[in-house]
């Protein structure tokens, strides 16, 4: 129930809608993918070994029909990429359908039993302290499984994605792999990709956070000028995220996040972005007067410019066999759609509108020589506006090649059998089609044939040029979930100490026999080797992580000051740890698996190494990830692949372990 505080703000896996319900479907068939691509790869192999002809020959057979199979599933992922109905705005609108992107999908994830081996190892703290944590990072990944579709829902998967950075700098080190495999699957192709590897996940709530932008950004309604600027800051936002995620990890192992599917999606965030300017612009109402119509030529070519871009990057290789045929298609429909626009508009403004005496000649003169990259041979701006038959031979040369667009956005769209079942799509572009051809025919006259002109093209102009919006991560307030491990700059998993050593001693006449410096956690410093502290196995450079069981690794140096003095002249039980040699570390271990990938770039396997049969003796060295954070150069110095933002770190506090309302949903394919 809304409102009663059990699920996750932001989380609502409980709504059943036609989102909820696509999504479901994705899933389904991204198991039904999985299982065909296992039996062919199967049917690859025995194929590669079988030596009789008749054995050979059913391999075949049986193999073209797994082929046949994992097509016709493919295309039914393809289908549902393209089911822009279920993603759009519930106002009833005349508007051509936006392309949203579907959510990457995942398996569950066990965080429990690899942290808690790992506090008990690496921090020596008893692990069943952290259940409540470890239960609440579980909690989070799996309210990001069900997103909902408004700024909720983004903060969600960002808070998610930031947490991750934390986890990440205390669970994780740079020279050895955890034995957590994270599966997500390709939201373009369906194909699962697993890998031990946090940045996969990392990477994966970045896709979704960038597709939790474009349903935002198709929701919105775009008959009111305030739905429209949201809709233009949500693709924005998603281009800023894509872009981000392009930049950051790089060699990932799922297509959908390659550098040049990325790169593609990112164009077509903005074109949908430039689109909704031009809708912005011609909202109110398209006014039949000189300068609104030369505007709004201009913001259309600027649209069909945009998109004619967007199709020429989906055409290129390697993204082109991977980029599904309808988004192609929409591209190339809208090209010929907003070329034909301008075109139409231009033609409107040449053929209505007459200069008149008294009007302002220089400005209309200057608008129409900035219509064109150049004016068509013969012709100059003032004559033009001047000639009455100049004018309406020129504008019905714009009519020709706005009637010619239009035909073929029309064709286009029949040629593909999803856009033809697009019911809006098909009547918007009939509906422009047919305005252009009655327009042309109460001006056709019988010699056009002989005396038209080949209409130059409109130049491309906006008054709003659309950018992406990178993600600020540091204007969310994050808490480290596992903050009483200690301050993260000190306890950290790329860092590694002695256990904890109690120290019992006593203050002679006040007199400590040591000073402290640093800030939380502080370290004994010039301490006298007679004093007490000394004598009962101190250190100088000891970090104090408690005093007579009282957690003091949040704890300023004024504070521990305050809190030895108090005890007087009696007997002081304080526990420290000292910092190990950074160059004692693990081996190394790093394995990744990945299904159906054969054409890709990405299906290399590192080979896991056996721990009995490593030399001990032998210099490790450290292997990179298929996913690498940014371009860092010195690779060894870096102990965490996230910058972490500026947050609000409170000292950690009792809490109560909340309930675990996603138990209800164990399913592994379960997906909003």
């Amino acid at each position: 129930k809304e409102g009663d505080g059990y699920f996750r703000k932001g989380c609502n896996p409980l709504a059943q809608t036609g989102r909820s319900k696509l999504q479901n479907q994705r899933a389904a068939l991204n198991q039904q993918i999985l299982k065909a691509v296992r039996l062919r790869t199967g049917a690859e192999n025995l194929l590669k070994v079988a030596t009789n002809q008749k054995v050979k020959e059913q391999v075949r057979l049986e193999l073209s029909f797994v082929n046949s199979d994992l097509q016709m599933l493919k295309e039914e992922l393809e289908g549902l990429n393209i089911s822009v109905g279920v993603y759009q705005s519930t106002e009833e609108a005349f508007t051509i359908p936006l392309i949203p992107l579907g959510l990457k999908e995942t398996k569950d994830v066990d965080f429990s039993i690899v942290l808690k081996d790992f506090i008990l190892e690496h921090y020596s703290e008893d692990s069943y302290l952290y259940e409540d944590e470890i239960a609440d990072l579980m909690d989070l990944r799996q309210a990001c499984r069900t997103p909902s579709r408004d700024e909720a829902g983004v903060e969600l998967l960002m808070t998610y994605f930031i947490q991750l950075g934390f986890v990440e700098s205390r669970f994780f080190p740079p020279t050895r792999q955890m034995g957590l495999l994270f599966t997500w699957y390709d939201s373009l192709t369906g194909v699962p990709v697993s890998q031990q590897n946090l940045q996969l996940e990392k990477a994966s709530i970045l896709f979704n956070v960038g597709a939790l932008y474009t349903q935002i950004g198709t929701r919105c309604n775009r008959q009111t000028q305030a739905g429209l600027e949201s809709a233009v800051d949500a693709f924005q936002r998603a281009a800023g995220v894509l872009n981000y995620l392009k930049e950051t990890f790089t060699h990932t192992p799922s297509y959908d996040m390659s550098p040049a599917m990325l790169s593609v999606l990112l164009k077509m965030m903005l074109a949908q972005a430039q689109e909704c300017v031009f809708e912005k612009t011609s909202l109110p109402g398209i006014r039949n007067e000189f300068f609104a119509l030369v505007k709004v030529a201009q913001e259309a070519a600027k649209v069909g410019e945009v998109y004619q871009q967007l199709h020429a990057a989906m055409s290129q290789a390697p993204v082109k066999e991977n980029v599904p045929y309808s988004w192609a298609s929409v591209a190339r429909v809208k090209a010929h759609h907003y070329g034909a626009l301008a075109h139409y508009f231009t033609a409107t403004l040449l053929m209505d509108h007459q200069l008149k005496p008294g009007a302002d000649e220089d400005h209309q003169e200057k608008c129409l020589s900035q219509l064109y990259h150049h004016m068509p041979e013969g012709l100059t701006p003032l004559a033009t506006l001047k000639n009455d038959q100049q004018r309406q031979q020129l504008g019905k040369s714009h009519l020709r090649r706005a009637i010619a667009l239009h035909e073929e956005s029309v064709r286009e769209a029949s040629l593909c059998r999803k856009l033809r079942n697009i019911e809006v799509l098909q009547q918007v572009l009939s509906a422009a089609h047919q305005r252009s051809r009655l327009k042309y025919a109460q001006h056709q006259e019988d010699d056009d044939i002989l005396t038209l002109i080949d209409a130059p093209d409109v130049l491309s102009k906006t008054e709003q040029e659309v950018e992406m919006i990178l993600p600020q991560f540091s204007k969310l307030t994050v808490t480290d979930f596992f903050q009483k491990l200690g301050p993260l700059s000190v306890f950290s998993a790329n860092k590694r100490w002695t256990p904890p050593r109690t120290i019992r001693f006593t203050a002679e006449e006040g007199d400590l026999g040591f000073t402290l410096r640093g800030n939380a956690p502080v370290q004994v410093h010039f301490l006298d080797p007679h004093c007490s502290a000394a004598l009962a196995g101190a250190k100088e450079g000891d970090y104090i992580v408690s005093i007579q069981v009282m957690d003091c690794k949040w704890l300023s140096v004024s504070e521990v000051m305050k809190l030895l003095k108090s005890f007087g002249e009696e007997e002081v039980e304080m526990k420290v740890v000292s910092l190990l040699d950074s160059t004692s570390s693990m081996h190394s271990k790093c394995a990744t698996y990945s299904v159906g990938m054969q054409k890709t770039y990405s299906m290399i396997c590192l080979a896991i190494e056996d721990d009995d049969k490593t030399d001990k003796t032998k210099k490790i060295s450290k292997k990179l990830s298929f996913l690498s954070w940014g371009t860092n150069k010195n690779r060894q110095k870096s102990a965490s692949t996230l910058c972490l933002p500026s947050v609000g770190v409170a000292r950690p506090q009792g809490k109560k372990k909340l309930p675990a309302p996603f138990s209800l949903l164990n399913s592994d394919s379960f997906l909003y």
